[in-house]
């Protein structure tokens, strides 16, 4: 038998990350695999590193939680490089800004997070979608 949540409990899960993780945490995409978890050291050269916008995902419903207003930055490393995880990082403003609250994939039109194409210094990153479901429905 599996565990059940009702849509609520399911909501509140969800909102609680962006409340633990803070208004205004940073979003950093690097190539390679993604760590073993969140705790571990950081893997792979970094390609891009941003602070999201306050407010940075909207509120859950039906068990989700897409990303709000405009994830963008600069890409500050690589030539041309193919991401391969990405990690958000605790509020930049009141708390390290060094702890990974959230990781996963990130590929060229695939993974947890999706990027259009190759990354390179200098150029504008824009995440369109981004969305967290709890799937325990």
């Amino acid at each position: 038998m599996t565990i059940q949540y009702s849509t609520p409990i399911r909501n509140a899960k969800l909102d609680a990350i962006e409340a633990t993780g803070g208004a205004t945490c940073a979003l950093r995409i690097y190539t390679g695999a993604q760590p073993a978890n969140c705790a571990a050291a950081n893997a792979g050269t970094l390609l891009v590193d941003f602070n999201l916008p306050s407010d940075w995902m909207a509120a859950a419903s039906s068990g989700s939680k897409a990303k709000a207003g405009t994830w963008s930055g600069t890409a500050s490393g690589g030539s041309a490089s193919t991401p391969g995880h990405f990690r958000i990082y605790n509020n930049t403003t009141t708390k390290d800004g060094t702890t990974c609250i959230i990781q996963g994939s990130c590929g060229i039109g695939s993974g947890d997070l999706a990027a259009d194409g190759a990354i390179t210094s200098g150029q504008t990153v824009t995440i369109n979608s981004f969305t967290l479901n709890d799937n325990n429905g």
